[in-house]
C-alpha cells in the first residue's frame, strides 16, 4: 500500500512540476547551463547560491558538494549521492529525492515540502531547522530523523519535530 501511494504521490508530484512550473529563475553560472547533469559527478563542487530549478540531477555525485542557500525546486536528484554535503538553506520544495544518499550531509535549514524522499538514507545527517512540511517518507526515515529532529526553519517559521509528525 506505502509502495502504490508513493508511485501515486510522484506521479501527481511529477505532473505538477511539468504543468505548473515556478517562474522564479535567478541567473545560473553558465558552467551548468549548457551540460548534462544526469550521471554527472559534482563532488567537491562549490554550488552555493545557484539556481539549478527544474534540473534533472539523477545519478549524480554530490560528494561534499557545496549546496548551501541554493535553490532547487522542482529538481529531480533519484539516486545520487550527497554524502557530507552542504545543503544549508537550500531549498528542495518539490525535489524528487528518492534513494539519495545523505550520510554526514547537512540540511540545516533547508526547505522540503513536498519533497519525495523515499528510501533516500539519513545516517548522521544535520536536520536542525529543516522543514519537512508534506514530504514523503518512509515510517522508518521519520522515526529516524525524529530522534534528532530540533530548530525551527528561519524561512517558513516551521518546527522540524512538526514539519516530521514527531510525538
Amino acid at each position: 500500500m506505502m509502495n502504490f501511494l508513493t508511485k501515486l504521490i510522484s506521479g501527481v508530484l511529477a505532473c505538477v512540476v511539468l504543468f505548473f512550473p515556478l517562474t522564479a529563475q535567478a541567473q545560473t553560472s553558465t558552467v551548468f547551463e549548457r551540460q548534462s547533469l544526469i550521471s554527472a559527478d559534482l563532488s567537491r563542487e562549490n554550488l552555493s547560491g545557484e539556481t539549478l530549478q527544474l534540473r534533472e540531477i539523477s545519478d549524480a555525485n554530490l560528494t561534499e558538494a557545496n549546496l548551501s542557500h541554493t535553490d532547487l525546486r522542482g529538481s529531480i536528484f533519484t539516486e545520487s549521492v550527497m554524502v557530507e554535503a552542504n545543503l544549508e538553506g537550500a531549498n528542495l520544495t518539490f525535489t524528487v529525492l528518492n534513494a539519495v544518499d545523505f550520510t554526514g550531509a547537512n540540511l540545516s535549514q533547508a526547505i522540503l515540502e513536498d519533497a519525495i524522499l523515499s528510501r533516500a538514507k539519513f545516517e548522521n545527517t544535520t536536520i536542525t531547522g529543516a522543514d519537512f512540511s508534506n514530504a514523503v517518507l518512509d515510517n522508518s526515515q521519520i522515526d529516524q530523523l525524529c530522534k534528532s529532529a530540533e530548530g525551527v526553519n528561519e524561512e517558513t517559521g516551521v518546527a522540524t519535530r512538526d514539519s516530521l509528525g514527531c510525538l
